[in-house]
């Protein structure tokens, strides 16, 4: 972290924490945690003395060898070995009972109490610091873990074909053991931030920590585990949440075992049935996830009395209740508006009014909203996010209305075009025109799938077309990763096809191959000389004739 930097943009710049955080692409809690740390040390003030360094900072402020994460004496800290022996040795004794019975004596003492979630997460430091167990306890509201399923499932694209492969995120409340799980064809931070809230809706509350695995989506670096670098955006659901992020240990999987269970669970027994549909959309695939998920946390339990949800019936009035609404991930890109009236954005497309075109807007998107702005911030139109790669979300009412004859991309266009190469070229071209709701939606498709011809040769475009035909998958997807062996077999490469050789160059003349050869010149030259005497020819000819 760069400590010179953060303490001169907040003294200087009278920025804030959250300010600071954003523009240094670091967890706010870490900069705030440190800005109330230098402004309690002794031994460093701003402004900063001449020539120090990060280490230096970093030294002075955190000069307490016995505690560098500099606890607030004003709080008034548990008995947390009287906490671990009532939870080890009282049946049904929760967490919430402990923290609500500490709260009581401070407030009735006048000292400063925790609140739950500091208590939850300083007695998980208590017990990892004293090794008072080699299992980690699982105490009613206290905890969710989360992670992602190492086998995957799939959906097929139904307007391409194209298997798109499924990760399973799974959560799990330790106490009660239920489960939750979602499909994700995408696993960016939206997503991620998406499945996480739909975990604590799921739940129907919000426990005091979070413990997921050491991913990207989580965690920035965790070398000491003690004081962990979040990714931004999810420390920011975790505060709009009132939790507490605490991830794994590196390679330790004690620290998160039951969500480690709860996978091996989902992939001997809920996968194997899923495998065997087939799912051309990721809603049918979840559903029947849930589906069989509701079955399983209906399940009684081999080793004990009852099921998942009988225990999570009891936990569920340990957790914290949930925020009005949730905290939402916010993408934003600058895109220009193509000829086709669309941006493109995450892989998708989405049609702009036709006043826009070729302008400059601004997209904000969330995990299922995309708005599109003017460069001015004038709001546009709204789409629902598309759902899988290269999918076009189209307002008619975005296009002109004889859009056809707006400009030379059109279908009757791109099938001339397909004709120039062969029939079964012009076959595939027409099915992928008829592919989409709205012809303009293919129009992309066209072009790149016509560009092979100048890449490889018409006569290859023709053989991977024929071949795409036969096996009816007439996909422009199907002839991007079958046209090079195709080329390859036909003797064909890119680098040896000369497209010019068989067109001239845009605005010459064309002319025969033996219009440069001598002779042909000379009898130009000849017959341009004639044609300017004619009297000097008639007489020669007169010549002749005598």
């Amino acid at each position: 972290m760069d400590y010179k930097s953060i303490i001169t943009k907040h003294y200087l710049l009278h920025m804030s924490g959250a300010e600071i955080a954003d523009e240094l692409n670091v967890s706010k809690s870490g900069v705030n945690g440190f800005l109330q740390a230098f402004n309690r040390s002794s031994e460093i003030a701003f402004p900063l003395p001449a020539g120090i360094t990060n280490d230096g900072i970093y030294a002075l402020v955190y000069s307490d060898p016995e505690d560098t994460r500099k606890r607030d004496e004003s709080y008034e800290l548990p008995d947390y070995a009287d906490v671990h022996k009532q939870m080890t040795t009282r049946k049904n004794m929760t967490l919430v009972y402990l923290w609500n019975k500490y709260s009581t004596a401070c407030s009735r003492e006048g000292k400063k109490a925790y609140s739950y979630r500091q208590f939850c997460f300083r007695f998980n430091t208590w017990c990892d610091e004293n090794d008072v167990s080699l299992v980690m306890e699982a105490y009613s509201g206290q905890s969710m873990e989360v992670d992602f399923a190492g086998n995957t499932l799939q959906v097929v694209n139904r307007q391409t074909g194209e298997i798109l492969p499924v990760v399973v995120f799974v959560a799990i409340l330790p106490y009660s053991e239920k489960i939750y799980a979602e499909g994700m064809i995408s696993t960016k931070e939206p997503e991620w931030i998406s499945v996480n809230n739909h975990a604590l809706d799921f739940f129907g509350g919000v426990p005091a920590i979070v413990v997921p695995d050491n991913c990207k989506q989580a965690v920035i670096a965790n070398k000491d585990w003690i004081d962990p670098e979040l990714n931004k955006d999810y420390a920011e659901w975790a505060e709009h949440n009132g939790t507490a992020i605490l991830p794994a240990k590196v390679k330790h999987p004690r620290y998160k075992n039951h969500v480690e269970g709860a996978v091996k669970i989902l992939e001997e027994g809920l996968f194997h049935i899923l495998e065997e549909r087939q799912y051309f959309s990721l809603d049918d695939l979840n559903e029947d996830l849930w589906e069989e998920l509701d079955k399983l946390n209906e399940q009684p339990f081999k080793n004990k009395e009852h099921n998942r949800n009988y225990y999570w019936e009891e936990e569920k009035h340990d957790l914290m209740p949930l925020p009005s609404v949730h905290y939402e991930y916010t993408e934003r890109k600058m895109a220009r508006v193509s000829s086709d009236f669309h941006v493109r954005f995450d892989n998708a497309y989405y049609s702009v009014d036709k006043a826009y075109l070729h302008k400059d807007v601004l997209i904000r998107a969330t995990t299922t909203t995309v708005r599109i702005y003017s460069r001015g911030g004038e709001f546009i139109c709204e789409h629902e996010r598309a759902r899988y790669k290269g999918q076009h979300v189209t307002d008619v009412r975005h296009l002109p209305k004889h859009f056809s004859s707006y400009r030379s991309w059109n279908g009757p266009y791109f099938i001339g075009q397909a004709m120039e190469v062969g029939q079964n070229t012009v076959k595939v071209i027409k099915q992928v025109l008829a592919s989409r709701k709205l012809e303009v939606q293919t129009y992309r498709l066209c072009v790149g799938l016509l560009g092979y011809k100048d890449r490889y040769s018409k006569e290859v475009l023709e053989e991977c077309c024929r071949r795409a035909l036969e096996l009816n998958r007439p996909y422009y997807s199907f002839i991007k990763n079958t046209i090079g062996a195709v080329a390859d077999e036909l003797g064909v490469h890119p680098d040896t096809v000369s497209p010019k050789e068989a067109e001239p160059e845009r605005g010459g003349i064309p002319r025969p191959g033996r219009a440069s050869d001598l002779d042909t010149l000379l009898n130009r030259s000849k017959s341009l000389l004639d044609e300017g005497h004619p009297e000097d020819s008639n007489t020669a000819d007169g010549k002749e004739e005598a």
